[in-house]
């Protein structure tokens, strides 16, 4: 059966996390500061210690110490006020497993001392360890209802909102992001949703960034964990940045270009051109105009690897759907006519469909006056048949 330590100098706070805990199945011994504590495990072997930071005699950091120099591994939670963050980030660094606010939330904790355990058990603890099997698990579901994981594209973990907000304004509307400015939020989120890519500030006060992304790795193992930092003049940042274990680096303050480069990087599974037989459909572009050249350099990357998979496939036309994409300028027949130019050494040709505006754009210049375009999908397929 899993067993839970907590210590708390407050017994007010030491009964709440033991009635939790004997809810859930576990058994649950009870310590009043570090001593008692460090006396208790040499006394008996726990899945969990839930450890306060402030408290007499001993307290929460230095008892934390005192374990991990004796070579005692054991997962720690630790419960701590908000003006303690200082203490937390220093408690991470000591091999804290993570932690919680108080006065805490109950289906908070609950879920936290679950995953934890989990993790330390090999994940069989409310299917299999806790008296009465699949009871405990049915108290755990009533207490914690599972979900199904939300997929967000972005959170970005950054003590300043105004960081969050330019880097909303330089991103694409489609590309869902969360920015939070609490580490607390942040892994609260973490632990609810699945992420594709987290930016994490390497510069939060009191916060060790290396750490936080360490945690933040733990949580969401499939996400790409990227550095949020300032521009230096240092020109090892992003090597040694890298050696710490962030697979990129995107600078502060930002640039459009730079976001743009990691948006491509990042983000080009969103489908702003799709295939579908030998029609190849243009999304809609959304967002705003002085973007629009890098939506055309977008696509012109994503064409060459489509217009392939339409000759493989034995195709001897290709018909591109430009949809209502904008007209502004020669952006339009640029890319049309360099497309064309690609269908033709793949020895295809090319019929596009579009507006009446985009057919008078495209008649109106040289390169691409020559390419036929309808007015619809339907229309075509009849003139290629």
């Amino acid at each position: 059966m899993p067993s839970i330590l907590t210590v708390d100098d407050n017994p007010d706070v030491r009964a709440a996390v033991s009635r939790l805990a004997a809810e859930l199945g576990f058994e649950v011994a009870e310590a009043r500061d570090g001593i008692e504590g460090l006396e208790t495990l040499t006394e008996c072997r726990f899945d969990l210690v839930i450890l306060d930071v402030m408290m007499p005699n001993m307290d929460g950091p230095d008892m934390l110490a005192k374990m991990r120099a004796g070579g005692d591994n054991t997962p720690v939670i630790m419960l701590t006020a908000e003006s303690h963050r200082p203490t937390i980030a220093r408690a991470m660094k000591g091999g804290i497993t993570d932690y919680v606010i108080k006065p805490f939330d109950p289906e908070e904790l609950c879920r936290k001392v679950i995953s934890v355990i989990q993790r330390s058990t090999c994940g069989d603890v409310v299917a299999s360890s806790v008296p009465g099997g699949a009871a405990a698990a049915g108290l755990w579901e009533k207490r914690a209802p599972s979900r199904r994981k939300r997929l967000v594209d972005l959170m970005v973990i950054d003590d300043m909102e105004n960081v969050n907000k330019r880097l909303r304004g330089m991103l694409p509307k489609q590309v869902s992001m969360n920015g939070l400015t609490s580490v607390q939020s942040a892994l609260s989120r973490a632990s609810e949703d699945a992420y594709r890519v987290i930016l994490v500030d390497t510069d939060i006060p009191d916060i060790d960034s290396v750490v936080l992304a360490q945690q933040v790795r733990q949580l969401q193992p499939k996400a790409a964990i990227v550095a949020l930092a300032m521009r230096t003049s240092d020109a090892e940042q992003e090597r040694n940045l890298k050696e710490v274990g962030f697979e990129a680096v995107l600078y502060k303050p930002f640039t459009q270009g730079e976001v743009d480069e990691f948006f491509i990087r990042y983000f080009e599974n969103q489908e702003f051109l799709t295939r579908d037989g030998n029609l190849l459909t243009l999304a809609p572009f959304v967002g705003k105009v002085e973007r629009l050249e890098g939506h055309f350099d977008r696509l012109a990357l994503l064409f060459p690897a489509l217009l392939k998979e339409v000759a493989s496939a034995s195709h001897g036309e290709v018909i591109v759907d430009l949809g209502s994409i904008p007209t502004q300028g020669d952006l339009i027949p640029r890319l049309l006519a360099s497309v064309a130019a690609q269908a033709t050494e793949l020895d295809m040709s090319i019929l596009a469909v579009g507006p009446g505006e985009i057919r008078k754009v495209l008649a109106s210049f040289e390169e691409t006056k020559i390419i036929k375009c309808f007015g619809t999908i339907q229309e075509a397929r009849a003139a290629r048949a």
